[in-house]
């Protein structure tokens, strides 16, 4: 099979030393006059439905990790949950604990669950020193297609060819991000308005599942989803923990302000200050409602308080912070009652 020079040089998103070595790879390709596989030239081919492979530890997600506040005890209890699937699954048959070696995430969006997911698999990798741990991230509105039974031979080839043959040479953690998208409830599905695949999807998902459970005790799911009540129930009975991502609280709150006006003062240290100014509690205050996300976005939204504070970010009060939070606020709000 021949590979165009662009498919080749497009696929392949990494860093730049990788891109020279693909430069110098295509060459040889074109040498061989396309003879050669990408496989042979080293060159990965993610599998359909995989949005990225990352080598675990990473400490770009370690850092995802840290910048998701929330209570410790919830951060401990599900570490502690996917530390265990790696400790006790194959030590103890399933018979015993029916464990299924899957984690779920919910809550609100924003509230940080796919950082979390990915901060975790950093996490877990580090507590399991020279263990050789990958993240594989699921991509899987990839795998929906109009086609009568793509969807389904598409989430069991993903399933049963690409996460299984990665769990035979690694540890693996695999993302499922969104996964109502892969696993919807079947009883809320209309046959008239819903096509055969979506349900034969999600029957898929379940017995891939079940299958991967009893083969890969190496292997460890986390998924997330803004529905849960979207989530065919079938799977939500085979997590393992079912983990709620809460809205901050007003102590939350304050920790994502200083945070972020600490991250700020890197760049422009006046702003760092206010991290400590006494108003940040009514700011905190005002902020209760709101995402982690939001925040963030909302101390961005007072840099842009007027066109001066835009040009040096460093001009910028708590005045205009707290007044950016309370707009933040009444528009969530306002979009709650529409």
């Amino acid at each position: 099979m021949r590979y165009a020079r662009s498919t080749i040089s497009n696929e392949i998103g990494l860093d730049k030393r990788y891109r020279v070595h693909v430069r110098y790879t295509e060459r040889i390709y074109a040498s061989y006059g396309g003879s050669m596989s990408k496989r042979e030239l080293g060159i990965d081919e993610k599998p359909k439905g995989i949005q990225a492979i990352r080598a675990l530890p990473d400490k770009a997600l370690g850092a995802l990790w840290d910048s998701i506040i929330i209570e410790k005890s919830l951060k401990d209890q599900l570490l502690s949950q996917a530390v265990l699937n790696f400790t006790l699954r194959s030590k103890v048959p399933r018979t015993v604990v029916p464990l299924h070696g899957v984690i779920m995430l919910t809550g609100v969006p924003g509230t940080g669950k796919t950082s979390l997911a990915r901060g975790l698999a950093h996490r877990v990798a580090t507590a399991f020193p020279g263990g050789r741990f990958r993240l594989l991230e699921v991509e899987p509105h990839s795998l929906a297609s109009a086609a009568h039974g793509k969807t389904q031979r598409a989430v069991t080839d993903l399933f049963a060819s690409a996460i299984a043959e990665a769990a035979l040479a690694d540890p693996v953690i695999v993302l499922l991000d969104e996964v109502e998208t892969l696993a919807a409830d079947r009883a809320k599905l209309s046959m008239d308005a819903n096509p055969v695949d979506v349900h034969r999807a999600t029957d898929a998902v379940l017995v891939q599942l079940d299958a991967l459970a009893e083969a890969h005790q190496n292997l460890l799911f986390v998924a997330t989803s803004n529905f849960p009540q979207a989530v065919d129930s079938a799977f939500l009975s085979r997590c393992d923990l079912i983990l709620e991502v809460p809205l901050p609280g007003r102590e939350a709150c304050a920790d994502i302000l200083k945070d972020c006006l600490t991250g700020l003062g890197r760049a422009y240290p006046a702003i760092g200050k206010l991290a400590l100014a006494p108003e940040l509690a009514a700011v905190a205050e005002a902020c209760v409602g709101l995402d982690g996300r939001a925040i963030r976005k909302m101390v961005a939204n007072a840099l842009a308080a007027n066109p001066d504070i835009a040009m040096n970010p460093e001009r910028v009060t708590m005045d205009n912070i707290l007044a950016a939070a309370r707009a933040a606020r009444a528009a969530r709000v306002k979009g709650a009652g529409a």
